[in-house]
């Protein structure tokens, strides 16, 4: 990644110069910033949703059948999470343009992410890969699932094709890019549990290291775990709780 500013998130409108060059719309000139900043994740018996959603082209249907005939032999109650496993490994591996490694279009897709924290959904946890994207978060005011993330989807297209097609016009050696910006599918699973909660976020946060983008989740700007995102409790120490303590083991209230 570039050498590049990141002032703190949680002060925000994050990421305003870079959105308002993209899209100039009233969803980009007046951030909320994150509302939720502060709220200790906790399953309450709510619909709390992990969705990971990722660019068009970091997923070939051809790769999607060959994982599904690699796994067709495996028992029936094994095929889904094996699926999701491997789905998971070759996103990960940084396939496809990876459009979202850009810090300008980074910034502008965690700004989306925060539009409407607090009014359309409470937003738990977070993290923008270059190549997809994971959130934890809780619907709220009767929106479903399925329209916020239409509406994060909407939104980031058209600011990363207006942000393309200036590219396009300012680099004749620009590569252009026709193809749809994500992919019509997303992967979404509801936590189960308050371990299937701490587990999850600790999966999200520890993805950019993973992925060897970052020593440490505290480090990738684009992210709950970045300091300058979250006042804690769910940044740092989230982070640092998970890390000092085995998966499995009963953890003290934070």
């Amino acid at each position: 990644m570039p050498d590049h500013p990141h002032p703190g998130n949680a002060n925000l409108p994050i990421g305003r110069r870079h959105a308002d060059k993209l899209a100039p719309t009233p969803h980009t000139t007046s951030s909320r910033g994150w509302h939720s900043r502060g709220y200790l994740p906790h399953f309450d018996g709510t619909l709390t949703q992990h969705v990971t959603i990722h660019l068009a082209d970091s997923l070939p249907e051809e790769v999607v059948k060959r994982i599904t005939r690699r796994i067709e032999t495996l028992p029936e109650e094994q095929r889904d999470a094996q699926k999701r496993q491997r789905v998971d490994d070759w996103i990960d591996a940084g396939h496809g343009w990876c459009i979202l490694r850009e810090p300008e279009i980074a910034s502008m897709t965690q700004h989306a992410l925060l539009h409407f924290d607090a009014e359309r959904y409470r937003l738990l946890a977070w993290a923008i890969m270059p190549n997809h994207a994971h959130v934890l978060f809780q619907p709220l005011n009767r929106w479903s699932m399925e329209s916020i993330v239409a509406s994060w989807k909407k939104f980031t297209a058209r600011a990363i094709s207006d942000w393309r097609n200036t590219r396009e016009r300012q680099s004749p050696d620009w590569p252009s890019w026709s193809a749809p910006i994500w992919h019509r599918e997303y992967w979404d699973r509801y936590m189960r549990d308050e371990y299937h909660l701490r587990q999850t976020i600790r999966y999200i946060h520890q993805n950019p290291v993973k992925a060897k983008l970052a020593a440490n989740a505290e480090d990738w700007p684009w992210s709950s775990a970045f300091p300058g995102n979250a006042d804690l409790p769910i940044g740092r120490r989230t982070v640092a709780n998970e890390a000092n303590q085995e998966i499995g083991v009963p953890r003290e209230k934070i």
